[in-house]
Formats: C-alpha cells, sequence, structure tokens
C-alpha cells in the first residue's frame, strides 16, 4: 500500500488534533475528520472542528471542507482539500474500513473508540489504554513525555491544571459565570486587559482575567452550563500570530502520532 492510498480517520478536530491532521494530510495520507454538529473548540480559529460553523476554512496551507456524502468526501480528496463530515458516532469508520482510527476528541475518556475500528487505533490522551481499547496512545501532558508513543498502558491522567504561559496558569482560562447562550464581545486576536468585557452568558457578561491577547473564544449562539471554559488569554501580547496557527502542543503530539503510524507502515511493508 503506498501512503496517498492509506485512509485515516480522526475523531474530533480541535485544536490538537488539527496537529495531527494537518501533520498526516500534508505527508500525503488520505485523510477524513469526524466532528461534531457544533464543536466547543476554544481556539478555533487554528481547529479544522471551524468547518461546521463556516463550510470551508483554511489553517495555515491546508485548506478543509464540510463533506455530508461519500462523493462530496471524495471530491474533497481529489481537489487535495480536506474532507470534515459531522459524524459524532464514528458511523463513516464502519463504511470505509480505514488503515487507521485517531481519537483526538481529548475528552478525557473514551467516548466508544476501540480497536476492531482499523488495523490501527490511536488514542490522544488520557482515557484510553495501549492493548486494551487502543493499540497506541500519545501522551499529551506538557513536559518531558509531551508526545511520547505509549504501547501499553496509559497516558497522565488529566491534573484539571492548564499549562503555564508567561507565568499564568489558572488565571488565563475563562469560565461561563452563569449557563445560557454565549454572545461575543471581543474577537479572537483581540488585545486586551484585565476586566475588559470579552463576551456575555445571557445577561451576564464575561470579564478578562488578565492582560494579553485573546488566544481563544468559543463560538458565538452555543448555550453553555456554568463554569463551562469558553475563553483564553495569552499574555504575551506579541504573540497575536499564534491565534491561528498550530500551537507547540499540538504539533509535538502529531509528531508522535505520525511515528506510530509510520513505524506500524514500516511493518506492514507500505510504500513510502
Amino acid at each position: 500500500m503506498k501512503i496517498k492510498d492509506c485512509l485515516v480517520i480522526v475523531r474530533g478536530g480541535g485544536d490538537l488534533a488539527t496537529g495531527t491532521i494537518y501533520s498526516l494530510f500534508s505527508c500525503g495520507f488520505k485523510v477524513l475528520v469526524l466532528e461534531m454538529n457544533q464543536p466547543t473548540t476554544i481556539r478555533r480559529l487554528a481547529a479544522f472542528s471551524q468547518v461546521m460553523y463556516e463550510n470551508e476554512i483554511q489553517v495555515e496551507d491546508v485548506r478543509a471542507r464540510r463533506a455530508d456524502t461519500l462523493e462530496e468526501i471524495r471530491a474533497c480528496w481529489d481537489e487535495g482539500i480536506l474532507p470534515v463530515a459531522e459524524d459524532p458516532k464514528g458511523n463513516w469508520i464502519h463504511q470505509l474500513h480505514p488503515q487507521v482510527v485517531v481519537d483526538g476528541i481529548i475528552a478525557k475518556k473514551n467516548l466508544g473508540t476501540d480497536r476492531s475500528m482499523a488495523p490501527l487505533v490511536i488514542g490522544l490522551g488520557p482515557g484510553f489504554c495501549a492493548g486494551d481499547d487502543v493499540d497506541v496512545v500519545i501522551e499529551t501532558m506538557r513536559g518531558h513525555s509531551l508526545g511520547r508513543i505509549i504501547s501499553k498502558g496509559r497516558a497522565k491522567p488529566n491534573t484539571g491544571i492548564p499549562g503555564v504561559i508567561a507565568g499564568f496558569s489558572r488565571e488565563r482560562v475563562i469560565h461561563a459565570p452563569a449557563a445560557g447562550i454565549m454572545k461575543e464581545a471581543a474577537a479572537i486576536g483581540d488585545i486586551v486587559r484585565k476586566g475588559d468585557v470579552i463576551a456575555w452568558i445571557g445577561d451576564v457578561p464575561v470579564y478578562a482575567t488578565i492582560d494579553g491577547v485573546l488566544r481563544g473564544l468559543l463560538h458565538e449562539g452555543l448555550t453553555v452550563p456554568e463554569g463551562f471554559k469558553i475563553a483564553d488569554i495569552d499574555p504575551r501580547i506579541k504573540e497575536q500570530g499564534n491565534c491561528v496557527t498550530i500551537s507547540d502542543k499540538a504539533r509535538t503530539i502529531a509528531g508522535g502520532v505520525l511515528q506510530a503510524v509510520l513505524m506500524y507502515g514500516n511493518r506492514e511493508g507500505w510504500e513510502m
């Protein structure tokens, strides 16, 4: 089998999964992304999940388009465009019989992925056990082991503590102060000051917690519960460009996935 004929289906198109999707697609794999109808990606301008709101987008130099039928999926591949389908349950997996399935939902638990879905099944982060429900787990926690391939056992458990950027951790992540419908009051990429209103949940204002760049903001119109993560501020004001590019963390995870796929392909005698 040639790489261009190898079908990889990725469940989830959020910002972390986007690093993996981008890497595989750019290397010539045939990739299909499965998403939910209303994704809750915060860093959505650097995520292929945004297709579900805009029909066609571009992340860095890869174009992606919503595809609802097999004909539309194939048309995307023929045009060199990444297809994204609404399919949270993974029905396309059973219809298309991919060589590789990657669960990139980052739900911190397994939402239905199992080893019967493909010859090689990879899970990103906590919630999977290599050798049990998936073949390989990729470490997603920042630190020395980020991107490590785990062939037996689990990734490190989720701590619930955001990574530190310029000395800020919990402060840079903003949660809904109430339940209700989300409305934007600022845009991703805006420079904000602590106390600025960046969004509304119903009639309740959402304030910036620190000075910085609004790196991520939930899509307007979504109904969220109280406490739901809705925004992310980067305290490094000079890093505005990071809002629309794939993160270092996502690229490192992608490296682990790509290595695992190529290791498997080498054993199977794929032609590179």
